[in-house]
C-alpha cells in the first residue's frame, strides 16, 4: 500500500510540475539535449530568477537533475530524467541531412555515438573532435566490438574537416559544447568521459548513456530530403 501511494505521490508531483507552460517549454528543450540554467533562460527568453524557480520545481518533482561540467567546473548542466515522462510528451521533430557527433578527442564517445546512430537510423552520421587524438581509444574499439558496432572512421578527425552548415551537430561532452558556443543550434549531451577512468565499466556506462539518448533522438530527426 505504501509503495503504491509513493508512486501516486511521484506522479502527482510530476503532473503538477508539468502544469505550467514555462516548465513545459523547459522540458521540451531538455528532451533532446542538456543545457545550463543560463542557456535555458536565453533560449526561452525567460528571466534567470524565474528560470531558477521553474528548475527547482522540476528538480523537486524528479523530472530533471543537475551535474557539474567536466570542462568549466563553475558551470552546471540540467538534464531530463526521461523515464519519469513515460509516454507523456511527443518528441519534437528536427530535419537534417546528416548527424555529426562531436567530442574533444574523437577517440571514444563521438565514435561510439556515430556507430550507434548508424545502427538506429538511416540518416547518415559522422563524428569529429575539437582536438583530435592520434587514434581511437582501444577500449572504445573493444566496446564497439562487444556490441556489434562498426567504427566507421578509425582515425580521429577535426570538426572543421567534417561539419557542414546543414548538419545536426551533437556535442557529446561538456568541453566540445563549450567550444561550440558560437554554433547556437547544436545539441548537447553531458556524457562523462570514460578515458580518465580507463576501465571497461566506464566505457560501458558511456555506451549505455549514448544508446539511451540516441534511442530518444533518432525518432525525432527526419532526413531533409523527406517529402
Amino acid at each position: 500500500m505504501g509503495s503504491e501511494r509513493d508512486r501516486l505521490d511521484v506522479r502527482a508531483r510530476m503532473h503538477a510540475a508539468m502544469g505550467d507552460p514555462a516548465r513545459l517549454a523547459i522540458v521540451d528543450t531538455l528532451l533532446v539535449g542538456d543545457a545550463s540554467p543560463g542557456e535555458l533562460a536565453r533560449s526561452l527568453d525567460m528571466p534567470t530568477n524565474l528560470t531558477a524557480h521553474h528548475l527547482k520545481v522540476l528538480q523537486d518533482s524528479g523530472l530533471v537533475v543537475r551535474s557539474r561540467s567536466q570542462g568549466d567546473r563553475r558551470r552546471t548542466y540540467v538534464r531530463l530524467v526521461p523515464e519519469m515522462l513515460d509516454e507523456l510528451l511527443p518528441a519534437p521533430t528536427r530535419t537534417a541531412p546528416r548527424v555529426v557527433f562531436v567530442c574533444t578527442h574523437n577517440s571514444a564517445r563521438s565514435q561510439l555515438a556515430a556507430a550507434l546512430w548508424a545502427r538506429r537510423s538511416s540518416i547518415p552520421a559522422a563524428s569529429a573532435g575539437t582536438d583530435p587524438a592520434p587514434r581511437v581509444h582501444p577500449r572504445a574499439l573493444r566496446t564497439a566490438d562487444r556490441h556489434g558496432l562498426v567504427i566507421a572512421h578509425p582515425r580521429p578527425v577535426h570538426l572543421t574537416d567534417v561539419v557542414r552548415s546543414d548538419d545536426l551537430v551533437v556535442a557529446v561532452c561538456d568541453n566540445a559544447h563549450e567550444d561550440l558556443a558560437d554554433r547556437a543550434d547544436h545539441l548537447h549531451w553531458s556524457v562523462a568521459d570514460p578515458t580518465p577512468v580507463d576501465t571497461d565499466e566506464a566505457f560501458e556506462a558511456a555506451y549505455r548513456e549514448l544508446a539511451d539518448r540516441i534511442d530518444r533522438l533518432a525518432p525525432a530527426v527526419k532526413a531533409s530530403t523527406d517529402a
